[in-house]
């Protein structure tokens, strides 16, 4: 018989707490029974709530806290009030004790990576965990990261980041070997950073058989679906996760604007609702539910913060899927053969671009 996958809720997280927890982890046990849940937070909420999902009571332990991270504390605010005694803490404390395979939290994103940092710390190798999220495409899905985790990124970083993401592929869309690409200003070799262009030729020498390393990728390309997965540093990707989400926004606006026009748009808003509903789906909570933190000890999802019941589920699958598939030792795998090929990121010659190459001394041919 398959072993339960044991996940640890942050109760109190997100905008909504336990009125969004509860009922999105009853959805998600509706559809995979095999899973045992630990509850962190405030009792009284929450028996009330539970009590009205008795079979997902019956697979529940709840732990009392009387301490809940709010969404606008500062990390540093949340680790003085909030370490050892509250929900996310807790909640991320029962992964590192063997209590949980994963936590997932919809609260407050600077103080869960803190907290798991802390608590968890990075895997071997590691040196700075990254959040990878899931980003609608036009072939599906595809993974970027980081987006938000750390600011700025060395060359080894990138690397780190491709390889973790590629493992995260590997494990969500049973990729045997994805595609990776690193996010510039354009696709050729001499443009760029300096940092992105000695990431992009390391990543050429490890010619990993777990990783197809494609080259440069620019920004339309994400939404295409170029690759699987596109590596950034924290700050340009969270921008570029903030602009996707306010453009999807603005679109929603125009075109609810436009169909309710006059009669004839809603007329035609009503005959093309399946189309509308189908693109409602694309865009969805569900699709968008939630990022991963990459690189730790242990397996964490951080939920977006206004997610509702289904949305939220959506996030619990998320991790369920990440332990399923053994995301950590996908990466510990990854890594080691990283390592083999270490001899190969030695020596590696930089690319030069035309003014470079003419101020270039000539090799003696002695």
């Amino acid at each position: 018989m398959k072993k339960p996958v044991r996940i640890a809720l942050d109760a109190m997280g997100g905008d909504f707490g336990p009125s969004v927890v509860i009922p999105g982890a009853a959805i998600f046990l509706g559809r995979y029974p095999d899973v045992e849940f630990v509850m962190f937070g405030d009792q009284e909420k929450i028996a009330p709530l539970l009590q009205a999902q008795p079979q997902l009571a019956a697979v529940t332990s709840v732990r009392h806290t009387s301490v809940s991270v709010g969404m606008a504390d500062k990390p540093s605010q949340a680790l003085r009030s909030g370490r050892r005694n509250s929900s996310m803490w807790k909640a991320i404390e029962a992964v590192r004790n063997g209590e949980a395979d994963c936590a997932i939290s919809s609260g407050n994103t600077g103080a869960l990576m803190a907290m798991s940092k802390i608590c968890l710390r990075t895997m071997a190798q590691i040196d700075r965990p990254a959040l990878a999220a899931l980003w609608p495409t036009l072939r599906g899905r595809s993974i970027v990261l980081d987006v938000g985790a750390t600011i700025g990124a060395d060359a080894q970083h990138y690397v780190d980041l491709a390889i973790m993401g590629a493992a995260m592929a590997r494990s969500l869309f049973e990729l045997e070997r994805p595609t990776v690409g690193l996010l510039n200003v354009g696709v050729e070799e001499v443009k760029g950073i300096e940092e992105v262009k000695a990431a992009s030729r390391l990543l050429q020498a490890i010619d990993s058989p777990l990783l197809d390393y494609r080259g440069f990728v620019e920004g339309d390309d994400i939404g295409r679906g170029a690759v699987d997965v596109v590596v950034t540093e924290g700050f340009s990707g969270n921008i570029a996760l903030k602009t996707a989400e306010g453009t999807v926004k603005q679109i929603r606006s125009y075109l609810k604007q436009s169909l309710n026009r006059s009669w004839l748009t809603r007329l035609g808003a009503l005959l093309a609702r399946g189309a509308f509903e189908d693109l409602r789906a694309r865009l969805s909570p569900r699709e968008t539910t939630g990022a991963v933190f990459l690189g730790l000890d242990g397996v964490v999802i951080k939920g977006h913060g206004g997610l509702d019941a289904d949305g939220f589920s959506g996030a619990i699958e998320l991790g369920s899927n990440m332990v399923r598939h053994g995301l950590l030792d996908k990466i510990r795998d990854m890594m080691v053969l990283a390592n083999e090929h270490a001899a190969a990121l030695e020596g590696v010659p930089p690319i030069l671009d035309d003014e470079e190459r003419l101020e270039a001394p000539t090799p003696d041919p002695a």
